[in-house]
Formats: C-alpha cells, sequence, structure tokens
C-alpha cells in the first residue's frame, strides 16, 4: 500500500500489501488497493442514480459500499488472529487484533451469531488463546450474507516466504455464489438494456406526435386524402 489518503481509504491501501488485494484487479502487493477502485466506482455510480432520481437502485449502490467498508477491518482481525495465534505477537498484536475485531463483530454478529461469538472468544482482550484458523472460518461463513467475496479479502502473504502463509489463502467462493451473483448481475444488464430500449421507443414516438400536431396547425398535416377521395366526399 501506499500513504494517499485518511482513515478506512488508507486502511484499506495498507491491508492490501499483507493480503495482495492492491491494484485495480486486486492481484498486486503495493499501489492503491482494488477496493478504494471499487469504492470510487461506486461513488460515482450513486452519485448519478442520485441526480437521476433513482433512489432504489441508490439505495442498493449504498449498501454495497456498506458492506465493503468492513474488508479492511476483516483483513485486520486475520493478519493479528495469525500473528497471535501462531507467530507468538505480543501485547501490541493482541490490542490491534482486539480492536479489529471490536469493528467488525457487530456485523458478523448480524449474519451468523455462532461465528462471532468465535472471533470474540479468540480476538477479545485477556483471551487465554487465539486460533487463527477457527477466526478465519468464522469470517468466511459470514461473508455471502455480508456481500463480501473471498477475493477481495484475499489471502495474508508472506514476502520472506514469497507465498501465502499456510492456512491463510484465500478462500475459495462456492459455486453456488457465484452462480447467484452471474444470474443477478445478468438479470441487471438485461433490465437495463430492456429499460433503454422502450426509453428510446417512446421518446421516438412523442417526437413524432409533437411534429405531427405541430405541422396540423400550421395548415400542412402530414397524412393527407388523396383527392380521388374528396371527390367522393363531395358527391355525398
Amino acid at each position: 500500500g501506499q500513504a494517499s489518503g485518511k482513515l478506512l481509504h488508507e486502511l484499506a491501501d495498507k491491508r492490501c500489501a499483507n493480503f495482495k488485494t492492491c491494484g485495480s484487479e486486486g492481484f498486486d502487493l503495493s499501489g492503491p488497493s482494488k477496493l478504494n477502485y471499487d469504492m470510487f466506482s461506486l461513488f460515482a455510480m450513486g452519485n448519478y442514480q442520485i441526480q437521476s432520481g433513482n433512489c432504489a437502485a441508490a439505495r442498493t449502490t449504498t449498501n454495497e459500499i456498506i458492506s465493503k467498508m468492513y474488508i479492511p477491518m476483516i483483513q485486520g482481525t486475520l493478519r493479528y488472529a495469525y500473528k497471535v495465534g501462531q507467530l507468538s505477537g505480543g501485547e501490541k498484536e493482541k490490542a490491534e487484533g482486539a480492536v479489529f475485531a471490536a469493528a467488525v463483530l457487530p456485523r458478523i454478529h448480524a449474519a451468523n451469531p455462532a461465528a462471532a461469538e468465535t472471533i470474540y472468544q479468540n480476538m477479545k482482550v485477556g483471551a487465554p488463546s487465539t486460533d487463527f484458523a477457527a477466526v478465519k472460518g468464522a469470517f468466511e461463513s459470514a461473508y455471502e450474507h455480508m456481500g463480501v467475496t473471498c477475493g477481495e479479502v484475499g489471502g495474508l502473504w508472506s514476502d520472506a516466504q514469497n507465498k501465502y502463509y499456510t492456512g491463510m489463502e484465500p478462500c475459495v467462493q462456492t459455486v453456488s455464489s457465484l452462480n447467484t451473483t452471474v444470474q443477478s448481475e445478468s438479470n441487471n444488464t438485461l433490465a437495463i438494456a430492456l429499460g433503454c430500449t422502450f426509453g428510446g421507443l417512446f421518446a421516438i414516438a412523442a417526437a413524432m406526435v409533437l411534429y405531427m400536431r405541430s405541422r396540423e396547425k400550421q395548415g400542412e398535416p402530414v397524412f393527407k386524402m388523396s383527392d380521388q377521395h374528396e371527390d367522393i366526399k363531395d358527391m355525398n
């Protein structure tokens, strides 16, 4: 990561170097985090939705932004769970782990109370021991409900070994979750396409009606009766 912001923006850039989620594709160890790329895209989308009066879509975008804001805190908890449980971390690591966990625990509890209890017991101040694998598994059980993916969180990277720490590799998204996401994206794309098509047709039709009415007011209607039809009217 790089020092380029404050609060969660800066934290996301800092944690991406630990979890190999930097860069626009989310596979790098340096540079801005993919999370921040995604967040700014969502901010722009939300701004457009609000300005265009699409409040329902703006609420959906807002919820997606909120979900992504938890990712750096998940990464921070996982990092210090491993440091304390596997690398004999001291008071500093235990304190940082407890703070990160406290920040995200209410959201985990809403998704899975049992998972929140597991994380709490392992990360709380004064915990007798920390099972990093249990903490990792507990977080992963809540990802789908939270709207977070394994790829967004990544895995804890070891620079010395040039690979992920054993047991801290990125999790694998379930097929059902991926299918649900793809189906949802397909439905959204179809809805947008149909909306644009019907909107365009309506605009064209409205323009034609206005044009025809304008011609009629000028005494030059677009559609005129034929001379033969006028003769038949005179005969009648």
